[in-house]
């Protein structure tokens, strides 16, 4: 059975799993490599080295189960 957050059954080449407010990372599932947490800063970055040139506002490219583009509000300093 495949890993899906968003159980959509389309192969996305990056998949956003759901926003938990009690975590400062977003799961990213990057397709061929599985599943990994990743900080907003971290995300961009990934997901270029993963799939050079792919454009992340194309919705048939990066599905995001909620909340687009947003991550859990981290402060420096905290677990």
């Amino acid at each position: 059975m495949k890993d899906t957050a968003s159980g959509t059954g389309q192969d996305y080449p990056v998949e956003v799993a759901p926003y938990e407010s009690d975590n400062r990372y977003r799961r990213v599932h990057l397709q061929g490599r599985g599943w990994v947490p990743l900080e907003r800063e971290e995300f961009e970055p990934r997901v270029h080295q993963a799939f050079p040139g792919l454009d992340l506002s194309d919705p048939s490219k990066v599905h995001w189960d909620d909340h687009p583009w947003e991550w859990p509000p981290w402060h420096p300093g905290e677990a």
